[in-house]
């Protein structure tokens, strides 16, 4: 059976094969190179301009995806000691990382879950008015997750909302880390004493695509 007999493109096999040898880390980085990153011109949310675009929730919204992204996030969690309550992040990018957690996470009876909630980007105006959706304790431990980081603004406006709220932040993550507009430097600073980690490097990302590509 070929690529042909099946439908298949040749990225799509090279990542399948990639799944079947590497570890979840390694496989979420493949389909992300395959089905997240595109070079091109584009405007970026910043109004920045660049040569490349990563949209990761074509990743974390795919069945495959986002169940290693779940794993990685959680092997991320626990190798650090953060043992959170619960994690979460600014919508929508957050939105798939949260719940592809919080649901692992329960299925793991050696560990206590982590509960999942949403930042809203501004207070409804309506119903109870909240802008931390889900989960609620204050003095809760919390870790704050981000699809794509590249000035920090949208997790840096997570990590003001739930230290607002009454959350106690242990750490934060961004699944893409784009290494330019001093994004780094801003999250460290607004998250700190907390630590901030990202999973993959824009470079790692793009290396990985033009291999698929090559």
């Amino acid at each position: 059976m070929n690529a042909h007999d099946v439908g298949l493109s040749r990225a799509t096999l090279i990542v399948l094969n990639f799944m079947t040898t590497q570890s979840p880390r390694e496989q979420l980085l493949h389909l992300i190179a395959e089905r997240s990153f595109r070079l091109g011109d584009f405007t970026l949310s910043s109004g920045r301009k660049s040569d490349y675009y990563i949209d990761c929730r074509t990743t974390t919204l795919h069945a495959q995806g986002a169940n290693l992204t779940g794993q990685v996030f959680l092997d991320l969690i626990r190798k650090q000691g953060w043992a959170p309550d619960a994690i979460g992040g600014l919508t929508m990018g957050a939105d798939p990382i949260v719940v592809a957690v919080s649901l692992l996470s329960a299925q793991d009876t050696a560990h206590q879950p982590i509960h999942g909630f949403l930042v809203r980007k501004s207070e409804k105006a309506h119903g109870m008015g909240r802008r931390i959706e889900g989960f609620q304790e204050k003095g809760a431990k919390v870790v704050i997750v981000d699809d794509a980081c590249t000035t920090g603004a949208s997790t840096i406006q997570a990590i003001e909302a739930a230290r607002e709220f009454g959350f106690e932040l242990v750490g934060t993550v961004c699944l893409v880390e784009r290494e330019e507009a001093e994004g780094r430097e801003a999250v460290e600073k607004a998250s700190a004493p907390a630590p901030f980690v990202s999973l993959f490097k824009s470079g790692e990302v793009k290396a990985a695509h033009l291999k698929l590509i090559g």
